[in-house]
């Protein structure tokens, strides 16, 4: 007995090396499935985010072409690691509208400055309520929305290189 009981922490040590060699070896899917794919966009309506803008409603979201609403903020580091991905997709004839979060207009005007504008539209939505509506819970978070303002699809996370022709895709499919 007195040997089960000095070899037990080494058992447990062991244990514990091999469920978190499992772990890596074949992780969890971490997707976060969203409640409002499927769903109409709420409705809404947000003032521009700069002065050389326009404002964003959800009534602009329903114009009959599939468009990208991303959500983003001057002060997100991976919001800026989007941005060339983004100039990408607008050059390629995507039509990007986009929410600013808790973001001032100065603010704004030089991150667009510094990382171009790819958005046809910007509405401000300083206290995240619109945010919160439509299912995003952080910045940068981009939305495939349908012509008929139906989200397709939520992207959570900034999109990167390798991300491009799963959102060219998607927004295909929801033509």
């Amino acid at each position: 007995m007195k040997r089960f009981i000095l070899w037990t922490p080494l058992a447990i040590f062991f244990a514990f090396v091999a469920v978190f060699a499992a772990g890596l070896v074949k992780p969890d899917n971490h997707d976060i499935p969203s409640h409002l794919v499927g769903k109409p966009l709420p409705e809404f309506s947000l003032p521009a985010g700069t002065p050389d803008v326009q404002g964003l409603t959800s009534a602009e979201m329903r114009t009959g072409k599939p468009k990208l609403l991303n959500v983003f903020a001057s002060w997100c580091v991976p919001c800026a690691a989007e941005a060339p991905q983004l100039q990408q997709l607008a050059r390629a004839g995507v039509e990007i509208d986009a929410i600013a979060i808790r973001d001032r207009a100065d603010d704004l005007s030089r991150f667009l400055g510094r990382y171009g504008n790819p958005y046809a539209r910007i509405g401000s939505d300083p206290t995240s309520s619109v945010q919160i509506a439509i299912g995003s819970a952080g910045v940068p978070e981009t939305f495939v929305i349908d012509g008929k303002g139906i989200i397709r699809h939520q992207h959570i996370g900034d999109i990167r290189a390798e991300d491009v022709p799963d959102i060219l895709a998607r927004l295909e499919a929801a033509r």
